[in-house]
């Protein structure tokens, strides 16, 4: 079942690329207490996810924070490694690029995706949501093959 508006997010253990390498990171240490956009994209590297979807966010992080927005988070079901190799391939400093490298959040959020048909196994759903202190106040979930609803632009102006 796909997580909701109002339905508080699950804690599940992330990871993202500290100095040393991958940290475990909470998702309640992500989101309590805090006003957060998360997005998510089928694959780091991707055409879609490369050209439009991240660079999206990298334009406009500035006017998303004004908004009132603590942190701008970036997941896929890649490792941490990949996802930092990205972010730095995007100048994506000012997103916390998170790795969900099981699938383990996307699937509690009930946002998974099998692409095993690609030959690219368990993966997460397009996706956006903006959560305040772990609750989801907006949830847009794009239909296969889309980057409209859960785009930067879109998302800034629900802010």
């Amino acid at each position: 079942m796909t997580i909701s508006v109002g339905e508080a997010l699950p804690n599940i253990t992330v990871k993202t690329m500290g100095e040393k390498g991958p940290v475990d990171i909470a998702t309640d240490d992500i989101f309590k207490g805090k006003k957060v956009v998360l997005f998510a994209v089928p694959g780091a590297f991707t055409p879609g996810c490369s050209l439009t979807h991240l660079p999206g966010y990298v334009v406009l992080a500035d006017q998303i924070k004004a908004k009132g927005v603590d942190t701008i988070v970036c997941m896929s079901v890649n490792d941490a490694f990949v996802m930092d190799a990205w972010g730095k391939a995007q100048n994506a400093e000012a997103l916390l690029m998170l790795a969900d490298g099981n699938g383990q959040f996307a699937t509690a959020l009930g946002l998974e995706v099998d692409a095993s048909g690609y030959g690219m196994g368990l993966r997460s759903k397009r996706f956006a949501l903006v959560a305040e202190d772990g609750i989801v106040t907006h949830l847009a979930v794009e239909p296969a093959g889309g980057i409209d609803v859960s785009s930067a632009e879109k998302i800034l102006a629900e802010l």
